[in-house]
């Protein structure tokens, strides 16, 4: 009951305001503002206010949107478990087979990932520039070693 009344009146003040700005000439403003004014009014008409006052006071109503929450909360933390641990049980599974049937492949002869291993780990020569004159040139000893990895 206190629902209706309120949304009414809400409708009837946002009437009242359209009325005024209408009377300014502003008439698209006007059009909107009673557009926006008559939304309550719709929703007590057709019951939704009545449904949702019903459900904001009952017991069960709060009950069941804690289970649903719970639900939620159990889904997404599913969901995160896994994700982090890299797949359904399906998909773990077939990743291990794979990765044992690649661990014996026969007559490996070198590693896929090429020669990295076979070179010895040394830091790079530096060499003076020609703009600065000094010899050490810190700043650019990692550009340079990356560059001298992949063999540029």
């Amino acid at each position: 009951m206190i629902a209706e009344t309120v949304c009414s009146a809400v409708a009837a003040a946002g009437l009242g305001i359209a009325v005024v700005t209408a009377y300014r000439k502003r008439y698209l403003a006007a059009a909107r503002i009673a557009a926006y004014a008559l939304v309550p009014l719709g929703l007590v008409m057709t019951g939704i206010v009545d449904w949702l006052a019903d459900t904001a006071f009952s017991p069960t109503a709060w009950a069941g949107f804690a289970v649903l929450g719970g639900a939620w909360a159990l889904f997404a933390t599913t969901r995160a478990v896994e994700r982090r641990r890299g797949g359904t049980r399906k998909e773990r599974r077939a990743a291990a087979r794979s990765a044992r049937a690649e661990a014996v492949a026969p007559a490996a002869s070198a590693p896929s990932l090429g020669q990295a291993g076979s070179r010895p780990a040394s830091k790079p020569a530096t060499t003076p520039r020609a703009t600065g004159g000094s010899g050490g040139s810190d700043d650019f000893s990692d550009i340079e070693a990356i560059l001298k990895k992949h063999g540029i």
